[in-house]
């Protein structure tokens, strides 16, 4: 799989080794019983992008029941910053830690996909699912939440040893990873390891992920009626069908793979016309471009513009006249890979180790949250706590491998 460089020049070994440390203790176990208990209560609360304020308020609860003090709780103003303008910010706890070693990051974060709307938990065995089969169960990335949670709480009612630690609970992930893109290092204490908890098997850490691009295009033609004076028309939905026609025939939609290079586009939208028997005065179509290599990612978004500007060359009307694209394109997220010696990557597949799973190191498709953890200076690497068919009514949370994170986390909060 093809992958970008690093977004942040790699330590070391003896530099990551000073990061990791200190080993404080042998790592403890967490109450399983209560980070199930957790979880179930979670994943009853509805929490929608830009509509985080009631998990919000509940992770709070749960943090200051603990013994968690206010002055340790903080919301940024990063719900401002966004499209949708949501009610809440990012949450993020600072504990200052009792040992001497680098701040550590734990986040998830706390909106789900709107199909989650309505879900109720049910237990069957090993899983949990809706109760509702209309419904997905928001697990992803309630899971992650309570991972997290899990780990926060188990510091703080047992006073357990551990260096400085951060815990962010991010929002708006799920429409644009606004969270983590508008979140301020130093907020966060400016954490030397950070540790993401948003994916499936535990086992799975993912060190990278793509770039992605996403662009509206607008078409602007000229209508006329479609019977009884077609050729004074300029047909917009006839200059997006040849430009998407072209970027197939030459290999620049779907995945797309050039001079040593893969990266990914699509057409996924297309708004137009107003009546059969009206030429098409105009249309909106939005477009992503996805690749792990920026400059590759670049070539993609040119080819795209170049193939809707030379199709609106190609379509005239009787009187010659051709019709208008204007493209309007933003940097998604941008892609990252961390080196096998990034202090969080070899502390996580120690951690993993030492649970007795055999830890697997992956580079994501998708955009994540670490995407602009990076950017931000924070490397991150994300590890998976259990959840299965995400964004589905299909979806589970596989308890088990819950657990399992919820040991993957603590072991990596208190150093051990």
């Amino acid at each position: 799989m093809a992958t970008s460089k690093p977004s942040r020049s790699v330590k070391s070994k003896s530099t990551a080794a000073s990061l990791r440390q200190p080993a404080v203790s042998a790592a403890p176990t967490p109450d399983l019983a209560a980070a199930r208990k957790l979880v179930l209560d979670l994943l009853a609360i509805p929490g929608i992008s830009g509509d985080e304020k009631a998990i919000a308020e509940r992770i709070v609860h749960h943090l200051k029941a603990a013994g968690c003090p206010a002055s340790a709780i903080h919301f940024d103003n990063a719900h401002t910053k966004t499209p949708i303008k949501g009610n809440v910010g990012n949450l993020i706890v600072k504990l200052p830690g009792t040992v001497p070693g680098p701040r550590r990051l734990f986040m998830a974060h706390m909106d789900t996909v709107p199909v989650c709307v309505g879900a109720k938990p049910v237990v069957a065995g090993r899983f949990v699912k809706s109760a509702d089969p209309t419904t997905g169960l928001g697990a992803d990335d309630r899971a992650g939440i309570g991972v997290v949670l899990t780990t926060a709480l188990e510091v703080l009612r047992r006073g357990l040893p551990c260096p400085p630690l951060t815990f962010l609970f991010g929002i708006q992930e799920e429409v644009g990873l606004y969270g983590a893109r508008y979140v301020s290092a130093a907020d966060l204490g400016k954490p030397g390891l950070a540790f993401n908890f948003d994916g499936g098997a535990v086992e799975k850490i993912t060190v990278g992920a793509t770039g992605g691009y996403r662009m509206d295009v607008a078409i602007e033609g000229m209508p006329s009626h479609a019977g009884v004076a077609p050729e004074k028309g300029i047909s917009a939905i006839a200059i997006a069908s040849l430009a998407v026609a072209d970027l197939v025939e030459h290999g620049w939609h779907g995945l797309i793979e050039k001079e040593g290079k893969r990266g990914t586009s699509n057409v996924g939208v297309i708004h137009s016309g107003a009546a059969t028997n009206v030429v098409a005065e105009s249309a909106h179509l939005r477009v992503e471009a996805r690749s792990h290599d920026s400059a590759f990612r670049k070539k993609i978004v040119k080819a795209i513009e170049t193939a809707f500007k030379d199709a609106a060359k190609r379509v005239k009307n009787a009187a010659g006249k051709c019709g208008k694209v204007v493209c309007d394109g933003h940097l998604d997220y941008e892609a990252f890979r961390l080196g096998d010696d990034e202090p969080c990557v070899v502390a996580a597949i120690e951690a993993v180790r030492a649970v007795g799973l055999k830890p697997r190191t992956e580079v994501s498709n998708g955009g994540l949250d670490a995407n602009w953890m990076a950017v931000n200076g924070v490397p991150t690497v994300t590890l998976g706590c259990g959840q299965m068919e995400i964004h589905t009514t299909k979806e589970q949370l596989d308890l088990e491998a819950y657990e399992t994170a919820c040991t993957v986390a603590l072991r990596l909060a208190v150093g051990g």
